[in-house]
C-alpha cells in the first residue's frame, strides 16, 4: 500500500521541482537555467505518465491537478522563450 503514495510523492516533488526551476529560470532568461527547467519538466511529465498507465482511479483529482500544473510550468517556460 506504500508504492501508490510514494509515487505519487515522487510526482508531486517533480513538479514542485519543476515549478520552482521555472520560475527561476523565466526571471534570470539564463540559457543553462531555461534548459534545466525544461529538462526538470520532462521529468515530471515522464513519471506523471508512468504513473498514470499504472493509476488504480482513486486518485483522479491529484491526476487532474498534477497535469494542470505540468501544463502550466511548459506554458510559462514557453512564453518566456518566445
Amino acid at each position: 500500500m506504500s508504492e501508490p503514495y510514494s509515487d505519487l510523492q515522487q510526482i508531486e516533488m517533480s513538479i514542485k521541482s519543476a515549478q520552482h526551476l521555472v520560475g527561476q529560470a523565466t526571471k534570470s532568461m539564463n540559457g543553462n537555467q531555461l534548459k534545466a527547467a525544461q529538462d526538470a519538466i520532462n521529468q515530471a511529465k515522464e513519471q506523471f505518465q508512468q504513473a498514470l498507465s499504472h493509476k488504480s482511479g482513486t486518485n483522479a483529482q491529484f491526476y487532474e491537478f498534477s497535469s494542470e500544473l505540468i501544463e502550466k510550468c511548459e506554458t510559462q517556460l514557453r512564453e518566456a522563450n518566445e
